[in-house]
């Protein structure tokens, strides 16, 4: 029971925090994005993400990012990814890439789909998503493997014209998950 209670009094809390953070109030929402480092949960990562889109406060915006990039609660990176490929916040992809390799967590199950925002996106957001799975820890699935293979081939073969630097980096992610995959043959072939 007193479990039940103190879920109650958090998410009562965690509510709260999110209705500061959309004050108005600099003073106030700064106050909230604090709090919510230690008592927020996976809920609180869209409204806070939802803040940077017009944010025009520099220091609302690093606090945001900062708390992003600190994120090391394993059952965040669900409600993550969704964000990131949620088209609401294509504005600031780019800057929430850069939290995901900053952050102590694991994306590795997801390797297909920062390949296949790798290729979608312009030059920086490639740039980001190859640092990511630089940083992956694994292990991968084959399926995945094969999954981001296929975002490579699909824009090695697309014949608009490409921007050589993200054309640099494309090539570069293509070994990497070469690279990979050829690590996860040779552990196959050990067994």
């Amino acid at each position: 029971m007193a479990e039940k209670s103190a879920d109650k009094t958090k998410d009562k809390k965690i509510k709260a925090l999110i209705g500061d953070l959309n004050s108005g109030d600099a003073k106030k929402v700064l106050s909230a994005i604090k709090s919510l480092r230690t008592n927020g949960d996976k809920s609180s990562l869209k409204p806070l993400v939802a803040l940077l889109i017009d944010q025009q406060d520099g220091r609302i915006s690093a606090e945001i990012l900062e708390l992003l990039s600190t994120l090391v609660d394993s059952s965040v990176i669900e409600e993550m990814m969704s964000i990131i490929l949620d088209d609401d916040y294509l504005k600031i992809r780019q800057q929430l890439l850069t939290t995901f390799w900053n952050s102590k967590l694991d994306y590795s199950p997801y390797i297909a789909d920062f390949v296949g925002i790798a290729c979608e996106g312009d030059f920086m957001e490639a740039l980001e998503c190859l640092t990511i799975i630089e940083n992956m820890e694994g292990p991968f699935q084959e399926q995945d493997l094969l999954e981001a293979q296929l975002h490579l081939k699909e824009y090695m073969e697309d014949k608009s014209p490409k921007d050589p630097q993200k054309a640099h980096i494309m090539s570069e992610l293509a070994l990497l998950i070469k690279d990979i995959d050829l690590d996860l043959d040779l552990d196959m072939d050990s067994y």
